[in-house]
C-alpha cells in the first residue's frame, strides 16, 4: 500500500534524495505515521536511517537551507526545525534489555530490527522515503488493520514487551485512553502480569502518561483501565481505596471511585485546564480514611474535604509533580469543594456567599466548575433541586461580587495602619484586630471601606490590647506559660467574635 499523496511536505523527497545519494535506507517511522492514517494533526517527525541518522541531518538541513542541526552523539540522534516542523533522525537499531533496567543496550540495525523493538504494532509502521518505493507502506506486525479495528497490540509476546519496558503499559493505557482504542485482551493479561514492573520506573516518567490521560476528552478511560491492569495499585494506592461499596444494617454508600470518575469526565467536558482536572481527581480521596458509620445517620465522612487537602501534598510528592502554585491551587479546591453545594441546601445568604469569594479568589470559577461537576445522583429530581440552586449560588455570586468587590479582597486596615495608630510594636493583638474587622465586613456588618474598617478599629483596639495587656502581667508572674497565654487570649477572642458576630 502506496501513501505517497500524503507525503506533502517538501522535506520527505529532501530526505530520501540525500538517502539516495548517501546509499542509505529511510523511513519516517512511528508515531506521525499513525497519526497521518488517522488524519490527526502531528508536528513532529521521526526518521530511521540504516547507517548514520546524523550525516544524514545534517545533509537534509543544508538542502533545505532549515539552519542548525542539533545533534545527540550520545544518543546516535539529531534534529532540526523546518517551519513548525521538527524533525528526528536516528539510526536503525536493535535493542536488549536487562531485568533491572528499562534502559536498553543498543546496536545498529535494520528497519526491520527497529520495529520489532516498538512498542505497538500502530506504532511500528513506517512509510518509505527513498524514490523508489516512495511512500511505500511498511507494516510487517499489521498495525494498518490495527489502526482500522482501533486496537493497542503489541508487535511481540506482550509479556516480554511490557517487561522489558514496563512504562510501555502505561503507554497503552494512555493510547486507549486518547484515541478511544481498546486493548487486546492478552496485552491486557499481560500488563496485570507486569504491573509490579513499574516499580524500575520513576514517578517523573509516571506522571507524564498520567497527565497525557488527564488530558485525554475522557480520562476515565485511563483510569477504569489501570484499576483493571493493577497498575493503579503500583503507585497510587488512595484511588485504589476509594473503589468498592461497604453495607451495614442494608445501608450502603456510593462507590466513591466511580463517582470521582464521574466527575472527572464532567470537569473534562468543559475546560482543558489540567490542574482543575487533579482537583476533581482529589476532591474525595479522603472519603477511605474519614468514613463513619453512624446507626441512626449511616455514612458519613466528615471533613474529608480538609484531610484531603492535606493529603495532595503528599500524592503530588510522591508523584513528583510540581509543589509551587499548582499545587497550592488543587490543595484549595480540594478544600472548598463542598461549600458551593453547601449553599444550595440552603438560604443563600450574601454573608456566606462573601466569605465564598475571599476564600476561593480568582480561583472561584474554577471551583464553581468543580462543584457543578459534583452533582452526581441517580436521582434525577434531587440532581435538577441542585442544579436550580446552584444557578441562584452563581447569580448570588456575580451580584454580591459587582456590589462588594470581595473576590481580589484586601483588608483596608494593614498591620502596619494598627501599630502606628495604636504606638505598639509587633504582637498578637494585631492579627486579631485584623481578622475581626475582615469579618465584620465578610459578615456584611460594616462595608468594604477604610473609614468604617478604621473606626471598628479604634472601638475595638483599645479592649484587645488591654486584655491581651492583663495576660502578659500574668505571664511575667508565672500563673501562665507561653502556650496557655495564648490560649486564653485567643478564647477571649472567641468570645468577643460571637459578640460582634451576633450584632444586628
Amino acid at each position: 500500500m502506496n501513501f505517497s499523496d500524503q507525503l506533502t511536505h517538501p522535506v520527505f523527497r529532501a530526505v530520501g534524495e540525500e538517502a539516495d545519494r548517501n546509499g542509505q535506507k529511510a523511513f519516517a517511522i512511528g508515531g506521525f505515521v499513525r497519526d497521518l492514517l488517522l488524519n490527526r494533526p502531528c508536528k513532529d517527525i521521526d526518521i530511521v536511517v540504516e547507517g548514520s541518522g546524523i550525516e544524514l541531518a545534517r545533509s537534509t538541513a543544508q538542502t533545505l537551507g532549515a539552519g542548525k542541526v542539533s545533534v545527540f552523539k550520545n544518543f546516535g540522534t539529531a534534529m532540526f526545525k523546518t517551519g513548525d516542523i521538527e524533525i528526528e533522525f536516528v539510526g536503525a537499531r536493535k535493542e536488549s534489555y536487562q531485568r533491572g533496567s528499562r534502559k536498553p543496550i543498543v546496536e545498529d540495525g535494520t528497519i526491520a530490527d527497529d520495529q520489532n523493538r516498538r512498542d505497538f504494532s500502530i506504532n511500528a509502521m513506517a512509510l518509505r522515503l527513498n524514490s523508489e518505493g516512495f511512500g511505500d507502506l511498511v507494516d510487517p506486525f499489521g498495525g494498518l488493520k490495527d489502526l482500522e479495528g482501533k486496537m493497542i497490540r503489541t508487535p511481540l509476546d506482550p509479556d516480554v514487551t511490557y517487561s522489558d519496558d514496563p512504562l510501555r503499559m502505561l503507554r497503552a493505557v494512555r493510547f486507549a485512553a486518547q484515541l478511544g482504542f481498546r486493548i487486546e485482551e492478552e496485552s491486557l493479561a499481560a500488563i496485570e502480569r507486569n504491573a509490579e514492573r513499574l516499580d524500575i520506573i520513576s514517578a517523573e516518567r509516571i506522571h507524564v502518561e498520567l497527565n497525557k490521560m488527564m488530558l485525554s476528552s475522557r480520562p476515565s478511560v485511563g483510569f477504569k483501565l489501570m484499576m483493571r491492569t493493577r497498575l493503579l495499585h503500583q503507585f497510587f494506592p488512595e484511588m485504589v481505596a476509594l473503589k468498592g461499596v461497604e453495607r451495614r444494617n442494608g445501608i450502603g454508600h456510593k462507590d466513591n471511585f466511580y463517582h470521582t470518575l464521574e466527575v472527572l469526565d464532567n470537569v473534562a467536558e468543559v475546560s482543558k485546564n489540567l490542574w482543575l482536572r487533579w482537583a476533581a481527581l482529589l476532591h474525595d480521596i479522603a472519603k477511605p480514611p474519614t468514613k463513619r458509620f453512624h446507626p441512626d445517620h449511616g455514612w458519613t465522612f466528615h471533613g474529608h474535604e480538609d484531610r484531603g487537602a492535606r493529603m495532595v501534598s503528599k500524592i503530588f510528592k510522591r508523584l513528583k509533580l510540581p509543589l509551587d502554585h499548582q499545587m497550592k491551587y488543587v490543595q484549595k479546591l480540594v478544600l472548598l469543594h463542598l461549600r458551593p453545594i453547601a449553599l444550595t441546601k440552603e438560604e443563600v445568604t450574601d454573608s456566606a456567599v462573601r466569605r465564598l469569594l475571599f476564600e476561593a479568589g480568582d480561583d472561584v470559577d474554577d471551583l464553581m466548575i468543580l462543584a457543578r461537576a459534583d452533582i452526581t445522583s441517580k436521582n434525577e429530581a434531587k440532581v435538577e433541586r441542585y442544579l436550580r440552586n446552584y444557578d441562584l449560588v452563581v447569580r448570588k455570586l456575580v451580584e454580591v461580587e459587582e456590589k462588594d468587590r470581595i473576590r481580589n479582597f484586601e483588608p483596608p486596615i494593614s498591620g502596619e495602619d494598627i501599630m502606628s495608630h495604636f504606638g505598639i510594636p509587633p504582637c498578637r493583638p494585631i492579627g486579631a484586630i485584623k481578622n475581626l474587622i475582615k469579618d465584620a465586613i465578610l459578615d456584611g456588618h460594616i462595608e468594604n471601606d477604610v473609614e468604617e474598617a478604621r473606626a471598628l478599629m479604634t472601638r475595638i483596639g483599645p479592649p484587645i490590647l488591654d486584655h491581651w495587656k492583663g495576660v502578659q502581667d500574668r505571664l511575667a508572674e508565672g500563673d501562665f506559660n507561653e502556650k496557655a497565654a495564648r490560649d486564653a487570649f485567643d478564647d477571649w477572642l472567641g468570645t468577643l467574635e460571637v459578640s460582634l458576630s451576633s450584632r444586628p
